[in-house]
C-alpha cells in the first residue's frame, strides 16, 4: 500500500487502521510504504504530475521485492497507470475501484468529501473510466484535511459529512455513497450506520480487489498499459532521491492533502 506522502511511523499507523474495517484472510499481509517526496496538496495539475511521479517511483520495486499486488492509498489513483506499464502484478487504484463497485451496487452514486478543491480529481478518474454519467453528484463540507493526522480532532466533521451524504441521496438521487478520500476511513462506520444506502470505504475495498486478482492470476492488460520501449527506472529513482534531499534541506513539512 503506497501512502502518497513522506510520513513517519505514527502517521502511517493512522492509515493502517483501515485494515481494521474488514480483516483480510489469514496469510494476507499489507505493508504501508510512504513516498520519498510529494506535492504539498492535490489541488492543481502541478500537484498531479508530482503525485504521479512520487507514487510511481515508490512502487517501481514492488514486484522485485516479492509483493503480489500494489494498492495506492489515495482515490486520485496517482501513479496507477504508470505502474501498470512497468509491473506484471496487479496495480489497484481505490478511486476507480469504488466507482466500478458503486455502479454494480446501485444505479447512481454520489461522492462525499472534505474539500471542494478535490473535485477535479474525481472528475478526472470518472472520465477516464467512463462512469461520469453514473455519478449523481459530489458534495463537500469544506473542512481542510490533514494528510498526516487524517480526521483526528475533526469529530465535528462527522455530522457535516452525514448531512452532505443525505443531500446526495435525497436531493441528487444517489443510491450509493463513495468516500472522497482514503483518509476519511474513520468516518465510514458512522455514515454507514446513519444512511440507508451502501457507503463504500475505498481503501479496504482496494485490498480485497488486489487479493482476489492475485489469487485468480489476473492483472492489468499490457495491451492497455504497454511497456516503455526504453524504461528509465534509474532516472526516476534519482529524481526522487534529489527531491527528498531538497525537501530535507528546506525543512519542508507540508500539511493538508489527500
Amino acid at each position: 500500500m503506497l501512502a502518497p506522502f513522506p510520513l513517519d511511523e505514527d502517521q502511517l499507523a493512522l492509515r493502517r487502521k483501515q485494515l481494521d474495517a474488514a480483516p483480510l484472510p489469514d496469510g494476507v499481509v499489507v505493508d504501508f510504504k510512504p513516498t520519498r517526496a510529494a506535492p504539498a496538496n492535490y489541488v492543481s495539475h502541478h500537484d498531479y504530475v508530482l503525485a504521479d511521479l512520487s507514487l510511481f517511483e515508490s512502487g517501481l520495486q514492488a514486484q522485485t521485492d516479492g509483493y503480489d499486488a500494489v494498492c495506492i492509498d489515495t482515490v486520485s489513483d496517482s501513479g496507477v497507470n504508470a505502474l501498470r506499464s512497468m509491473l506484471d502484478i496487479p496495480v489497484i487504484g481505490p478511486g476507480r475501484s469504488q466507482y466500478v463497485i458503486a455502479a454494480m451496487l446501485g444505479r447512481r452514486f454520489g461522492i462525499v468529501t472534505m474539500w471542494r478543491q478535490w473535485f477535479p480529481l474525481y472528475e478526472k478518474i470518472l472520465a477516464e473510466i467512463g462512469l461520469a454519467d453514473r455519478c449523481a453528484g459530489i458534495r463537500s463540507i469544506d473542512v481542510i484535511p490533514d494528510n498526516r493526522t487524517l480526521m483526528a480532532g475533526k469529530d465535528h466533521a462527522l455530522p457535516l459529512l452525514l448531512e452532505a451524504a443525505r443531500a446526495l441521496v435525497d436531493t441528487d438521487g444517489a443510491d450509493v455513497i463513495c468516500l472522497g478520500s482514503t483518509t476519511m476511513h474513520e468516518a465510514h462506520a458512522f455514515l454507514q450506520e446513519n444512511l440507508g444506502v451502501p457507503v463504500i470505504n475505498p481503501g479496504p475495498l482496494s485490498y480485497f480487489i488486489a487479493e482476489a486478482l492475485a489469487d485468480l492470476g489476473l492483472s492489468q492488460s499490457t495491451a492497455a498499459y504497454p511497456r516503455p520501449q526504453v524504461p528509465k527506472p534509474d532516472m526516476i529513482h534519482a529524481m526522487l532521491e534529489a527531491a527528498a534531499a531538497a525537501e530535507t534541506a528546506d525543512g519542508n513539512n507540508d500539511e493538508g492533502a489527500q
